[in-house]
């Protein structure tokens, strides 16, 4: 189904960017003790840089707000309502007239990552912070995790 906000734009950094009116996804974080776990999805080989792991995300429709796009496309490509959550932070990344918004929330439970997936969706998983290292991660997003000092 095509949404309002489905399509490319070129932002003021030159770079296409997928999302007419901007674009956001959720970091899932569950604290546990000194452990934090981050919950990352890679990427399928169907979408832009397929194989490298990120967040849940995708564009804004238009008159949603950050939080609301992220929370509802966690919930389309994971297939999980995110209802029991705290918003801890969000962080704009401004590309010049086009914005990625990533919105931090907490967890009190890590829930059972889903078996079925959609197309955009590789694989699903749990990570704690200590081995994100071991992960290739989507460029923007390992930025916005050094940005956040989440890692």
């Amino acid at each position: 189904m095509r949404r309002s906000g489905d399509g490319f734009v070129v932002a003021g950094d030159g770079q296409p960017r997928w999302g007419r009116f901007g674009a956001a996804g959720v970091l899932v974080r569950h604290i546990d003790g000194d452990d934090h776990w981050y919950f990352l999805a890679r990427r399928s080989h169907f979408t832009h840089r397929g194989g490298t792991w990120a967040i849940p995300g995708g564009a804004l429709d238009h008159g949603e707000t950050p939080l609301d796009a992220a929370l509802r496309e966690f919930s389309e490509e994971i297939g999980i309502e995110l209802t029991d959550h705290t918003v801890v932070q969000v962080h704009e990344g401004d590309h010049g007239g086009w914005s990625y918004w990533t919105v931090v929330v907490d967890v009190t439970e890590r829930f059972a990552p889903p078996t079925e997936l959609q197309w955009e969706t590789a694989d699903v998983r749990w990570v704690r912070r200590e081995e994100l290292h071991e992960f290739e991660l989507f460029d923007a997003f390992a930025d916005t995790l050094d940005h956040l000092g989440l890692r």
